[in-house]
């Protein structure tokens, strides 16, 4: 063995690959250690980050007594903000507890549970009852907990009772592992959050409202509770919505479109306008979901940063802050035929234009053949397209253009005709392509539950508030578009996401979920 001759006694060869073995561990371990040392780094610029938004959420808290808002305002921004320092506190949590050895939280008193609430007791024992030693094991007693339950209108009490075993021979005790749940250590069953979230995200209800609700049906639940809960949701869920981001991100067509919502600026009591994008993966693309992305501005560069180094084709209108995506050449425009339909119909219903009415019949004969098309392979729905639908887009080009020669510039006519003129190419590509769809009313669709939600909720409280809405209303309406009840579908992720495996988080997106088989004991 070479490790067992002295180094006089090994050759130069010998001596060389000693070296460079020697070289190549001390190069690795370098490596690792250097790598170890950016990821301490990014950790701990993460945690400041955080720790220096948490003192602001806390000093606008307190500041927030003092300014002036109405009543609906201070009620959203008291909810926005206790929301907000949970959601902080729970990610400063997850990023110190892998470097730092787990402590005991101090946990708040509580009181107990009402007495007079249904209860349901859950058993929790050893799947053996047999010690090591060969001794049948005794029972001494239980450690019981309580969860508290939620259906609409009816509140019940989980009670969760582990028994204690002990060997009498050589004095070994075993229990039953603490079930894990979304909120360690607190009352909420995943039934009870759920209900929370869906209630202000999918029925709009904010917290100050669930509060009146749960305060008839017998246990009032404080909304500043109601807040910290949303909070812990929103970071434990967050895996869940990247997951769906990067899924959605796979698929050659995409949709995209954008709608606006208020936003309260803490500090001078007032609103100003923000933006809600949505993206979906096409029409035709086969996965049903939507993925929604909150930001401050309209600015075209948060479309840029959503889809980083996508490349595919993106159904859009003609938003001016989607064209440098298409400059890159990694992405290419696709009009939306509807778009263009409603430039004129809006026309024909202000004066009844002929020039309307004939280009919304010609634009009706396209839609008549989509129709035929819908449920055909990309292949033939394409092959049908270039013998049908290309004809009939050829003659009203023509149309337009010779139509255009004779209306004078500015009218609404000319917009009209020219809107669709100089996006011709776009406009027209589907034609040429089986899996585009004709139009942008699939996203449209599922922008549309937001319009109607802002009658209710009127702003975001906050940007963090903001993409945690966001970002479960994206999980929320995902579950709607492959026929989930929202409510069961987070009951059951909120129960399975503390023991799931972050390689199979993917598992538990709405469009693989599936309902649990129910209990037929």
């Amino acid at each position: 063995m070479v490790a067992q001759q002295s180094l006089s006694e090994l050759s130069t060869d010998q001596l060389r690959e000693m070296v460079e073995a020697l070289l190549r561990t001390a190069a690795a371990k370098d490596e690792q250690v250097t790598r170890q040392s950016t990821e301490i780094r990014h950790k701990q610029a993460l945690i400041d980050k955080l720790t220096h938004e948490n003192a602001l959420l806390k000093r606008l808290k307190f500041a927030a007594q003092s300014e002036r808002y109405s009543a609906e305002q201070r009620s959203l921004l008291d909810e926005t903000l206790d929301a907000d320092l949970q959601a902080v506190s729970d990610e400063i949590e997850q990023l110190t507890s892998a470097a730092a050895a787990p402590r005991e939280k101090q946990q708040p008193r509580r009181q107990p549970l009402p007495a007079n609430l249904p209860r349901r007791e859950i058993h929790h024992e050893p799947e053996s009852t047999t010690c090591g030693c060969g001794c049948r094991m005794k029972r001494i007693g239980e450690d019981v907990s309580e969860k508290l339950d939620y259906q609409p209108g009816v509140f019940t009490v989980e009670r969760h009772v582990r028994g204690k075993w002990v060997c009498t021979q050589c004095e070994t005790l075993i229990q039953a592992p603490v079930p894990a749940q979304v909120i360690d250590k607190g009352i909420p069953t995943a039934g009870l959050l759920a209900q929370v979230m869906v209630a202000k995200y999918a029925d709009h209800l904010p917290l100050y409202r669930q509060e009146k609700i749960f305060g008839r049906a017998g246990f009032e639940i404080a909304r500043s509770t109601l807040a910290q809960w949303v909070g812990s949701c929103g970071v434990q869920l967050q895996p869940l919505v990247d997951a769906l981001k990067e899924e959605i991100l796979t698929h050659g067509v995409l949709h995209a479109d954008e709608t606006p919502v208020q936003m309260l600026k803490p500090g001078n009591g007032k609103t100003h306008r923000a933006y809600l994008w949505a993206y979906a993966p096409g029409a035709f693309e086969g996965m049903k979901a939507v993925l929604y992305d909150f930001c401050e501005t309209r600015a075209g560069e948060h479309a840029r940063a959503f889809l980083g180094d996508w490349r595919g084709s993106l159904v859009c209108d003609d938003y001016s802050g989607y064209k440098a995506g298409f400059a890159t050449g990694r992405v290419t425009e696709v009009g939306c035929l509807a778009h263009a339909r409603r430039k004129f119909f809006d026309l024909h219903a202000a004066s009844k234009s002929q020039v309307a009415a004939s280009a919304l019949q010609q634009i009706g004969a396209l839609y008549e053949i989509e129709r035929e098309l819908r449920d055909l392979a990309p292949d033939e729905r394409q092959r049908i397209r270039q013998v049908r639908s290309k004809p009939v887009l050829d003659a009203l080009h023509r149309w337009m253009l010779l139509t255009r020669q004779k209306i004078t510039d500015g009218s609404a006519t000319a917009r009209a005709l020219d809107y669709s003129l100089k996006r011709w190419t776009a406009l027209t590509r589907f034609a040429g392509d089986g899996r585009l769809p004709v139009d942008n009313n699939h996203i449209e669709n599922q922008i549309r539950p937001i319009a109607i939600g802002r009658n209710n909720w009127l702003f975001a409280g906050s940007l963090r508030a903001g993409k945690r809405a966001a970002a479960v209303m994206s999980l929320i309406q995902s579950a709607k578009l492959n026929g989930h009840d929202p409510y069961a579908y987070l009951k059951d992720v909120l129960a399975r996401l503390p023991t799931q495996r972050a390689s199979q988080v993917g598992e538990l997106l709405p469009h693989r979920w599936q309902p649990p088989l129910k209990n037929h004991d």
